[in-house]
């Protein structure tokens, strides 16, 4: 129990630990999804383009906001960009820090969707076979624009009884297929690439303010998390306090029941450390409305 306890405070104490293994199960999520997806292209005129690029395009934009929806930092993000100013001053350069940390970790599994899509080649195909100049190709010739038009379309289905004895119909396909998957390795090598310069050229730049940036939006995330146990533990010893209040009230009628209570003091000294006079739910909505629009300033040096 103590290695788990361990592993389970390290992982509550390190959310971008955290983020860093969802988004990888994100992204493997998003690859096992499309593996294990059946891929049946309408090879209808009307309909191929709009398959093939909603499921190119649409399960990334799904996949991106669950991404935003897990990240707990995007909560923490906006609770301080949208907070009232108070004692403390709002630094945008750690809020812009926070934005881009949470882009780059949603975007990791829709990247990888549209990349294992284009490898693939299916989407393409379908999207675009339609849209393909038939003088590139042999077997097209003496059909009328709309046989043309419905040959184009059945490029994806090769079980089709018009396409099963088109010579064509591989050729379109092949053509397609480089194309998507030239494509694919593109942003993949693009990806890298940047990856790879923003990595070794970053020590080029200023390196203070991406300390500052990193250090306090680390803070932030960990002051809620505080704030938020903080008022967990206040609600426990206050629902006791209150629970305690009433049976006070009831001793005449638990006597007769021949129940015992606890004497009046004991147990209260750990509460009243923590309730600091804090008697009915007026103060408390009160404080919890001071901490929203007046947060106290960065500085410890007064409460000494």
């Amino acid at each position: 129990m103590d290695r788990f306890r361990m592993i389970f405070q390290y992982f509550q104490s390190n959310s971008e630990s955290i983020m860093n293994g969802i988004c990888g199960l994100l992204a493997l999520a998003s690859v096992k999804m499309y593996t294990c997806f059946d891929f049946s292209c309408p090879c209808l005129p009307q309909y191929n383009r709009a398959y093939g690029l909603g499921i190119m395009f649409v399960p990334p934009v799904i996949l991106f906001l669950c991404g935003l929806i897990l990240n707990r930092q995007s909560l923490v993000m906006l609770d301080e960009w949208r907070r009232p100013q108070g004692h403390r001053k709002k630094d945008l350069a750690v809020i812009r820090y926070m934005c881009s940390s949470i882009m780059q970790r949603a975007m990791v599994a829709p990247v990888a969707w549209i990349i294992v899509t284009l490898l693939d080649g299916k989407c393409l195909i379908c999207a675009f076979s339609g849209s393909m100049d038939p003088e590139k190709f042999v077997g097209f010739a003496n059909v009328t624009p709309v046989q043309l038009e419905q040959l184009l379309a059945k490029v994806p289905c090769k079980d089709d009884e018009l396409m099963r004895n088109n010579t064509s119909r591989k050729a379109v396909s092949r053509y397609l297929r480089c194309w998507s998957q030239a494509l694919g390795w593109s942003i993949l090598l693009i990806l890298i690439v940047a990856a790879f310069l923003a990595r070794w050229l970053r020590p080029c730049f200023n390196q203070d303010t991406l300390l500052q940036a990193r250090h306090w939006s680390n803070y932030i995330d960990i002051e809620q998390k505080i704030f938020e146990e903080t008022c967990c533990e206040h609600s426990r010893l206050f629902a006791h306090k209150c629970i305690l209040h009433f049976f006070e009230s009831m001793r005449q009628e638990i006597k007769l029941h021949s129940f015992n209570l606890p004497r009046q003091g004991e147990g209260d000294e750990g509460e009243e450390d923590l309730l600091q006079g804090i008697t009915d739910q007026h103060q408390v909505n009160k404080i919890l409305k001071t901490w929203y629009y007046e947060k106290p300033p960065l500085d410890v040096s007064q409460a000494t």
